[in-house]
């Protein structure tokens, strides 16, 4: 796999896809591994819901790179399924998790498709990303 690694905390004009990681993305993960550790101990369900929101923030904010609206949809989805299961008890947590599962397969394939698809395996999934970027920042002014 040829993915560069990018560590820098203000990549925003620079052409810099594929997966990335910072320092501090590193923190929020071992923090929130230890949080949703610690939360599991006291409520199983608090714990689960720290990992997965966790889980799904690395995902998209590090390894595909989504656009927010398509992370904002996802996450409406998520809350409102919570929002039930934990008023309610309804759809509960094994409906929550398997539709928001789903929503996670249709947001990252979305993403994917995109000429602006800038995550892992850019080279292999969207090889004309580097043409995008060109004619986005003569459009945009950015170059």
């Amino acid at each position: 796999m040829n993915e560069t690694p990018v560590f820098s905390a203000n990549a925003k004009h620079a052409f810099a896809p594929g997966f990335r990681l910072s320092a501090l993305d590193v923190f929020i993960l071992a923090v929130g591994v230890v949080a949703a550790l610690a939360l599991a101990m006291v409520v199983w369900w608090w714990g689960f819901v720290m990992g997965f929101v966790l889980g799904h923030f690395f995902l998209f904010c590090n390894v595909v790179r989504m656009a927010r609206p398509l992370e904002l949809g996802w996450a409406a989805v998520f809350l409102a399924l919570a929002a039930g299961t934990v008023a309610l008890d309804v759809p509960g947590w094994s409906v929550t998790a398997s539709v928001s599962l789903v929503a996670t397969v249709v947001v990252v394939m979305v993403e994917m498709r995109k000429p602006s698809y800038h995550g892992l395996a850019w080279q292999r999934i969207n090889p004309g990303l580097p043409a995008w970027w060109e004619a986005w920042k003569a459009e945009s002014g950015g170059g």
